[in-house]
């Protein structure tokens, strides 16, 4: 059985996540109330497995996620990639003319903006969850309240679904990041061949530091994806880079890496493992 800790209550999209990357492997989902609870979690149990957000294609990145990575040093094993699509779920025999409260996390609520206009004078109240504002709801019994959540969160705590896919902006796609401890990676990632990785650096503070890196990578054939500049606390005006790039040939990759050594200040590689595909609409 994989074991596989996540941010939120049973049906929150960070397990639907985690099901479906281990497809046809049993899973037992341990929910945390934090992104940080879930590297605590791992602590007190080294065969756990992490799955966390990284960045949504509407709400962008989620920022404080990348240092805890880099400061629990939990290698990443894979990615995936999960179409999000909420529903509308209260308690059975309710109908949308009953629902006088709507709650969930606020990302999930603006997400829904323009479904919630349409309900006259609906009440809108933020959640540390969406998977936990259906439990809420149906441990309560409230009547006239409805949650935002997955359509699996409705099914978990016995709501009816009002609406579906009630989402304005139908390319809704949030990336996961699978990791553990280096002894999980190779079980995780069933012999995939990387051809992605995380990488984060910190430069000099001078002129050109930046392209410098940046021109390594392109005559390496390094493709990047993603770059995300962070403060670096305790120095002012000095940033650390945390970077996606893809590549065709691991052998030149990891050139790349030698030859920016003596460009930057310090580098820390997250994690080397498969890109995930992006879920057909």
């Amino acid at each position: 059985m994989k074991q596989v800790a996540i941010q939120g209550g049973l049906g929150a999209y960070h397990g639907i996540a985690a099901e479906r990357y281990f497809d046809g492997e049993k899973v037992e989902i341990i929910p945390c109330a934090t992104f940080r609870d879930i590297f605590k979690t791992i602590e007190k149990d080294p065969n756990i497995v992490g799955i966390m957000a990284i960045e949504n294609t509407i709400a962008g990145s989620l920022l404080p996620n990348y240092d805890l990575l880099k400061e629990y040093k939990l290698p990443i094993a894979g990615e995936y990639k999960l179409r999000i699509s909420h529903c509308l779920a209260a308690l059975p025999g309710q109908t949308i003319h009953d629902i006088k409260e709507i709650q969930s996390h606020p990302i999930a609520l603006m997400q829904c903006n323009d479904f919630i206009d349409t309900i006259p004078g609906v009440k809108v109240v933020e959640h540390e969850d969406t998977a936990l504002a259906a439990r809420d709801i149906a441990e309560k019994d409230i009547v006239g309240q409805a949650a935002i959540c997955s359509e699996r969160a409705a099914e978990i705590y016995g709501l009816d679904i009002l609406a579906r896919s009630i989402e304005t902006n139908k390319h809704n796609f949030t990336r996961f990041l699978i990791f553990g401890n280096p002894w999980l990676i190779k079980e995780i990632q069933k012999n995939e061949a990387p051809n992605k990785s995380s990488v984060v650096f910190t430069l000099p503070h001078s002129e050109g530091s930046l392209s410098k890196v940046l021109s390594v990578f392109s005559f390496y054939d390094i493709n990047l994806t993603k770059i995300q500049s962070l403060p670096i606390i305790g120095h002012e005006w000095e940033y650390q880079f945390y970077v996606d790039f893809t590549f065709n040939d691991l052998e030149r990759y990891k050139q790349a890496l030698a030859a920016i050594k003596p460009l930057i200040k310090e580098l820390k590689t997250l994690g080397e493992y498969a890109e995930g595909t992006t879920p057909k609409e």
